[in-house]
C-alpha cells in the first residue's frame, strides 16, 4: 500500500525475522498455558487470588509508566454534590441513599483513555467518568466510562488491549496494525467498537455525555437482601457530539476543548448536572438470563430492566489547584461502602486489585491521606502506620489487632452479604461467547440509516491504514453483525484502496 511507511511495517518486519513464535512465559520465565483467561470458580467467576499469572501481568502493567496515569492520563474534573431524589432503601442500605433530599459532597474526573497527558480532548476515544462520593461511611468510588459496555470481558486481556491503543514500543507511533489486529482477533470488542466509531465516540464536552458504572454491582438492604444492579448517570443537558471533521480541527486549534468548556461552565455559574438511575436484577433473574449478566461487553435491555431514578449530581466548583485536586485524585472501584458490593463481574474483580495497586505506584503508600482522596466525612481507624509521606499516623492507638488497649474494634453488622460459588477452578476461555447478538440489535434497532453510514465511514477511515489482511478480517467480523454492515464497510474501504475489492492477505 502506497501510504505505508517504514514505521508502518515494524510488526511485519519483526514477523519476518522470527523463525517461529517463542513460548509465552510469566515474568519469572515459567511457560504458561494461556494468556486469554483468568482462573475462576466456574465460567462466571469470581477470580481466584491464587492466579499468580494474572497478578504478575497486572502488577507489571500498573507500573509501566510514571508519573502520569497508565490510562486516562488526560482529563479534568470538578467538585459538587449528589442529592437523593427518590427512595431506594428497599434495595440499598448505604447511608448516602438513606433519605430523600440528602446531599453528599462529590468529585468527578473526566478523561480520555488512550492519550497521554498532553493529547487532544477531542480524540475518538471512550471517556472516563470517575465519581468519588465523600460519605459518612467512607468514600464510595464509582469508576466508569461514558459507555455502558467495554471492549473485553476478561481482565487478563486489559494490558494487551491498552498496549494496542498506545504507541508501538519500537516506532513510538500509534499503529493501526496493532489496533485492528487485536480488535479482529478478539470479536468480543465488536460492541464497544461500534460505540467508539459511532456518533457518541466524540462527545461535545463532558457535560454533554452520559456516565455509567458499566459493571454489575451488588446492592444489599438493611435486611440483608441483595440484588444485582447497574448505575447510570444521564446528562441533564442532553447528549451532544462532535463530527469527525470538527473534532479534528479542534485537536489542532484547541486541544483542551473539553476541559475549557467544563471550567468555563462552572465559572460562569452554569453548573452541569446528571440524573442517576439504577437497573436492578434479582439473583433468580441472573440465573435464568440467556446471557451472562456479569459480561461487561453486554448491556441490560431497558425493556427488561427499566431505569429506576435515584438522584441528581451537580458539579458547581472548579478545583482550586489542578495538580493537588485532580491530578492527584485517585479512584478505586474497591472503595465501596456498606450496602454496595462487588458482583462476580470478571472485569470488576480485576479492577478491585489493579486500581489500588497502580495508585500505590503512582502516588505512594499513603495516597489516601492526600486531601482530595481522604475520607474526611469519617474517621480512619486501622492498624496501618508509617510509610512515605504519612501525615496522619492515628496518634497513640495500637498498631496491631487484637489488643487490650482500646484499639479500634470490628462490628459484624458491617459484614458483606454471603454468597455461594461453585464450579471448576480453571482458566475459563470467554472469547467464543455470544459476541454479536446485541451488536446486531444496535445496528438494526438503535441506529438510523445516516448513523450507520457515519459509523461505517469512521471505521473505514481508521481501518484503511491497517494491512489488507486485517481489513478483510474486520469486514468478515462486522459481516457477522449484519451483512449490510460488512458490505458497506467493504465498499468504503475499496474507495481508499487501489483495487475495487479487498484481497485476502496473510501475515508474513
Amino acid at each position: 500500500m502506497a501510504n505505508r511507511t517504514t514505521a508502518s511495517e515494524q510488526l511485519s518486519e519483526y514477523a519476518k525475522s522470527k523463525q517461529s513464535p517463542d513460548i509465552m512465559t510469566t515474568g519469572f520465565g515459567a511457560p504458561i498455558d494461556t494468556k486469554t483467561a483468568t482462573m475462576t470458580v466456574g465460567p462466571k467467576g469470581p477470580i481466584l487470588l491464587q492466579d499468580a499469572q494474572f497478578l504478575d501481568e497486572m502488577s507489571h502493567f500498573d507500573r509501566e509508566r510514571i508519573p502520569e496515569r497508565v490510562v486516562h492520563a488526560k482529563g479534568g474534573g470538578a467538585f459538587g454534590y449528589f442529592e437523593v431524589t427518590h427512595d431506594i432503601t428497599k434495595y440499598c442500605k448505604a447511608k448516602i441513599f438513606n433519605k430523600v433530599g440528602k446531599k453528599t459532597p462529590c468529585l468527578v474526573r473526566f478523561s480520555t483513555v488512550g492519550g497521554e497527558s498532553g493529547s487532544a480532548d477531542t480524540a475518538r476515544d471512550p471517556r472516563g467518568f470517575a465519581m468519588k462520593f465523600y460519605t459518612e461511611e467512607g468514600n464510595w468510588d464509582l469508576v466508569g466510562n461514558n459507555t455502558p459496555i467495554f471492549f473485553i470481558r476478561d481482565p487478563i486481556l486489559f494490558p494487551s488491549f491498552i498496549h494496542t491503543q498506545k504507541r508501538n514500543p519500537v516506532t513510538h507511533l500509534k499503529d493501526p496494525d496493532m489496533f485492528w489486529d487485536f480488535i479482529t482477533l478478539r470479536p468480543e470488542t465488536t460492541h464497544q467498537v461500534c460505540f467508539l466509531f459511532g456518533d457518541r465516540g466524540i462527545p461535545d464536552g463532558y457535560e454533554h455525555m452520559n456516565g455509567y458504572g458499566s459493571h454489575t454491582f451488588k446492592l444489599v438492604n438493611d435486611k440483608g437482601e441483595a440484588v444485582y444492579c447497574k448505575f447510570h448517570c444521564k446528562t441533564d443537558r442532553g447528549v451532544k457530539n462532535l463530527s469527525a471533521d470538527k473534532a479534528e480541527k479542534l485537536a489542532g486549534s484547541d486541544p483542551d476543548y473539553n476541559n475549557r468548556k467544563l471550567y468555563n461552565a462552572i465559572a460562569d455559574g452554569k453548573p452541569p448536572s446528571w440524573t442517576m438511575y439504577l437497573q436492578v436484577m434479582t439473583f433468580e433473574q441472573a440465573e435464568k438470563s440467556p446471557w451472562n449478566p456479569f459480561d461487561l461487553t453486554k448491556i441490560w435491555p431497558h425493556s427488561e430492566y427499566p431505569l429506576i431514578p435515584v438522584g441528581k449530581m451537580v458539579l458547581d466548583r472548579n478545583p482550586s489547584n489542578y495538580f493537588a485536586e485532580i491530578e492527584q485524585s485517585a479512584f478505586n472501584p474497591a472503595s465501596m461502602v456498606p450496602g454496595i458490593e462487588a458482583s462476580p463481574d470478571k472485569m470488576l474483580q480485576g479492577r478491585l486489585f489493579s486500581y489500588h495497586d497502580t495508585h500505590l505506584h503512582r502516588l505512594g503508600t499513603n495516597y489516601i491521606q492526600l486531601p482530595v482522596n481522604c475520607p474526611y466525612k469519617t474517621r480512619v481507624s486501622n492498624n496501618q502506620r508509617d510509610g512515605p509521606q504519612t501525615f496522619e499516623n492515628q496518634g497513640g492507638c495500637p498498631n496491631y489487632y487484637p489488643n487490650s488497649f482500646s484499639g479500634a474494634k470490628c462490628d459484624m453488622k458491617y459484614a458483606p452479604s454471603k454468597f455461594q460459588a461453585s464450579g471448576d477452578c480453571k482458566r475459563h476461555e470467554s472469547g467464543e461467547e455470544d459476541n454479536y447478538s446485541q451488536v446486531t440489535v444496535f445496528w438494526e434497532k438503535t441506529l438510523r440509516e445516516d448513523a450507520r453510514d457515519r459509523l461505517v465511514n469512521n471505521i473505514a477511515g481508521h481501518l484503511k491504514d491497517a494491512k489488507e489482511f486485517l481489513q478483510k478480517r474486520a469486514v468478515d467480523n462486522f459481516t457477522k453483525v449484519h451483512v449490510d454492515f460488512g458490505n458497506k464497510l467493504k465498499k468504503a474501504l475499496a474507495s481508499y484502496n487501489s483495487d475495487s475489492a479487498i484481497k485476502p492477505q496473510v501475515p508474513a
